[in-house]
């Protein structure tokens, strides 16, 4: 399959459609079994840009990367979605919710965030994902964002998908090894909250600390043989152990 070029062909479609601000949005750890879901908002000048997705290159050149985003970009947010969030809505459901907060802030709106930087101008009007389908239709009551493109990997083909991959990315590494510091046991620092065996193990050996989703598949099935009954997340793509 041949890689998508990162460029600006997704925003070219929506501003033809008489779209003005157009920001890109991704996120990072959805399949995890710790650690919170975190979106990314972006909006860049138009360009050419070295952004590229965050999964395409190593921790060093990402943290290059991410610092080169918050120098060029005309907006961005970053938005944490807790392990709790994650257990009372679901993953999806988190995720989505992570996501409007960022579109939000950007807005000027007063909601939580971990990062925001500079706010656009003019408000968002439409957005490109990484195959996240965000419910614009219901954000009417807040005059959000109307417009949207969802391609599978769009991280890949817009620069500000990718922009917005990268401080996703970083930040939830960042956080998942402050995390490994308060429960050094799991090895956070190195498998970021993810099913490795590492983390099987030490699962199976400490049972859950309070960083990880209790109704993951893996975590509430260690809960439930410890007496804690969980019940699971159905949108969690991991396998039982």
């Amino acid at each position: 399959m041949t890689r998508p070029v990162p460029g600006w062909c997704y925003e070219a479609e929506l501003w033809a459609e008489g779209f003005d601000t157009v920001a890109g949005i991704d996120e990072a750890g959805r399949g995890a079994w710790a650690g919170p879901v975190v979106a990314a908002v972006v909006v860049l000048p138009q360009g050419e840009h070295p952004f590229v997705d965050s999964k395409e290159v190593g921790p060093r050149r990402r943290a290059e990367l991410a610092a080169q985003v918050r120098e060029v970009a005309l907006a961005w947010a970053i938005v944490e979605a807790a392990a709790s969030e994650v257990d009372a809505v679901g993953v999806l459901g988190a995720t989505l919710a992570a996501a409007e907060r960022g579109v939000r802030a950007l807005a000027g709106e007063a909601v939580p965030v971990a990062e925001l930087g500079r706010r656009s101008s003019a408000g968002i009007d439409a957005l490109v994902t990484d195959y996240l389908r965000l419910p614009t239709q219901r954000w009417s009551s807040w005059s959000g964002p109307r417009g949207l493109r969802h391609p599978a990997r769009a991280d890949s083909a817009s620069y500000q998908v990718a922009a917005a991959s990268l401080l996703a990315k970083t930040h939830r590494d960042a956080r998942m090894c402050a995390a490994a510091v308060r429960w050094p046991a799991y090895g956070f620092d190195r498998h970021k909250g993810y099913g490795a065996p590492e983390h099987r193990t030490a699962l199976a050996r400490f049972g859950p600390c309070p960083w990880h989703r209790q109704t993951f598949r893996p975590v509430a099935a260690l809960s439930a043989r410890r007496g804690l009954q969980q019940p699971e997340d159905p949108a969690c793509p991991t396998p039982s152990v």
